[in-house]
């Protein structure tokens, strides 16, 4: 049961980061082709947020590997 309890967490984690990446990156374009001035502003403030993005996923393989290896 632990095995696939890793498997969904980690599934999810995997669809929720793709999801936001896909959803920040289709803004961070969407706002160059409105104003390409501020592309450095937005490039800036996209990575910052692609690293947001990532952290959470990032903790729940962790935590699925875990729970895979029975640890938890």
């Amino acid at each position: 049961m632990n095995i696939l309890a890793a498997g969904i967490m980690i599934g999810f984690a995997a669809l929720g980061a793709a999801l936001g990446n896909s959803f920040l990156f289709s803004k961070y374009v969407e706002g160059i082709t409105r104003q390409p001035e501020v592309r450095g502003t937005l490039f800036g403030q996209t990575m910052i947020l692609f690293g947001l993005i990532e952290a959470l996923p990032i903790i729940g393989v962790g935590i699925g590997i875990l729970l895979a290896f029975g640890i938890i």
